[in-house]
């Protein structure tokens, strides 16, 4: 089956998060499946959305890149309407930006908690509200949650972790209030996947720590962003039709493997 065989070819995404990453690798399978993504972008962010528009670009797609705070409900309605104004329609919505912070419990103040919430949890909200409000019709929303919180704990990143499991709550909430509609709403839920994010040595494990964790999953290897990126694909795809509420774990068998 080729990837214009699933439905998708027509529609369009909007995807926060865009400028690198999952968010990016998404983009680019839209690209390949005939469909057109508004690509949100945070402006302090230091990867270049312009590589996103020319990945796309060179799939034979078409992307708009359009700039969003998803701490900012009224930038994310801009965001939204964009895709509405440049395409005439909006049938995908996927929340893929985030931020990742340690902070021990010591050092977790209401401020940092409040912040990272804000942008991990709320931006998901946000961003759901806005993509189903301007569904003319059936629809997906897919949220980028993590095993962090979705699966394992993590130390030294409990309000990272807590973000992440509240929108497995989130999606499944959602996905019975939107289903009269026909919007389908599922989380993808990932592992450990080679990224800008996982690959900061500080706020996460870093080459080094990436290296060695691929060593103890079943795969015998973390996973890349085009990986977990075409299971949202899916999750958005004809395919998936009768798949809501769902939280689909992309960790190539990490979290199913017995300790030894």
């Amino acid at each position: 089956m080729s990837a214009r065989d699933d439905g998708l070819e027509g529609k369009v995404a909007v995807i926060t998060g865009g400028a690198s990453g999952i968010g990016r690798a998404l983009a680019v399978a839209y690209a390949r499946a005939g469909a057109a993504s508004v690509v949100g972008f945070f402006p302090g962010d230091p990867h270049d959305v312009g590589e996103t528009v020319a990945a796309v670009a060179a799939a034979g797609g078409r992307c708009l890149p359009v700039a969003v705070d998803v701490a900012d409900a009224a930038s994310v309605d801009a965001l939204a309407d964009a895709a509405v104004g440049e395409f005439g329609r909006l049938d995908i919505g996927v929340a893929a930006a985030g931020v990742l912070r340690r902070a021990p419990l010591a050092e977790l103040d209401d401020a940092a908690w409040d912040a990272m919430l804000n942008v991990d949890l709320t931006g998901v909200l946000r961003t759901f509200r806005s993509c189903a409000g301007r569904m003319g019709g059936p629809g997906a929303l897919v949220a980028v949650s993590s095993i962090a919180g979705g699966v394992y704990g993590w130390d030294d990143h409990a309000h990272y972790a807590a973000a992440k499991s509240g929108v497995l709550g989130l999606c499944r909430s959602l996905a019975v209030e939107l289903a009269p509609r026909g919007i389908r709403v599922n989380s993808v839920v990932p592992g450990l996947i080679e990224s800008p994010q996982s690959l900061d040595p500080v706020n996460s494990l870093g080459p080094e720590g990436l290296a060695a964790a691929g060593a103890s999953i079943p795969r015998g290897r973390v996973g890349t962003v085009d990986e977990a990126a075409r299971v949202i694909r899916f999750l958005t795809g004809d395919d998936s039709a009768y798949v809501t509420g769902q939280s689909l774990v992309v960790d190539g068998g990490l979290t199913v493997r017995w300790p030894s």
